[in-house]
């Protein structure tokens, strides 16, 4: 707790929002990709995104760089938080302002020692309870999950479910960033906040939608 608070404390200009989108590369044309992430990235922009993550599991190096380098020419820095998933080495590089860690990629402490204090940096917290020792991790959110079935993840973990992320709450806390995430959407979204979910992570409602931006706007302005 103290470590997952003492991380937070260093950005604690930044409110997280209720929503978190996450951009995965499998929405992404393989042709005219920087177009393409320029028109997406301003349009979100504009309707208000905080912070957005970017995922690209199978992609090249090269590839990651370059939509990164495109989502920060239209996602200012100083003005939304880009998540860069799994690369801590990169951060610096492409100028984001975090990284989000799981299993398998470098733990928690190597990544803050890495990114320095100032860097958001959030890691898998848990899906039927949480992971042994997580609370003392120096990260600033935990995500938790999947919450419901997804296509955009793979993952064979059973789905928690609503009543999953209330004992997933009860077990953490009132203090710590709670981001639930896969297969929410906006009739479900509500729910999982009111279970106790600090944020929801969204990617398959949100850019899946014909107008992801006006989609994020809708969640924005409904949600409590």
């Amino acid at each position: 707790m103290d470590a997952l608070c003492g991380a937070y404390s260093c950005i604690m200009e930044f409110v997280f929002p209720k929503v978190y989108p996450i951009l995965d590369s499998s929405i992404i044309p393989l042709v005219g990709r920087t177009p393409f992430l320029h028109k997406l990235g301003s349009s979100l922009t504009s309707a208000g995104v905080k912070l957005l993550e970017y995922r690209n599991k199978g992609g090249t190096e090269a590839q990651i760089l370059a939509d990164c380098k495109a989502l920060r020419e239209v996602l200012p820095l100083g003005k939304v938080k880009l998540i860069l998933d799994d690369r801590a080495d990169l951060v610096d590089q492409v100028e984001f302002d975090g990284v989000h860690i799981d299993a398998g990629d470098v733990a928690p402490s190597d990544a803050r020692w890495l990114l320095g204090p100032a860097r958001i940096i959030g890691t898998f917290g848990g899906s039927d309870t949480l992971l042994p020792g997580i609370l003392e991790e120096p990260v600033d959110y935990l995500a938790i999950g999947p919450v419901f079935a997804t296509h955009t993840k793979q993952t064979e973990t059973t789905p928690i479910g609503i009543e999953g992320v209330r004992k997933l709450r009860q077990q953490a806390g009132s203090g710590v960033i709670l981001s639930a995430a896969a297969g929410i959407t906006f009739e479900t979204a509500q729910a999982v906040l009111d279970a106790g979910a600090s944020i929801v992570a969204v990617a398959e409602a949100i850019f899946r939608a014909d107008a992801p931006a006006a989609e994020f706007k809708h969640w924005i302005e409904e949600l409590v």
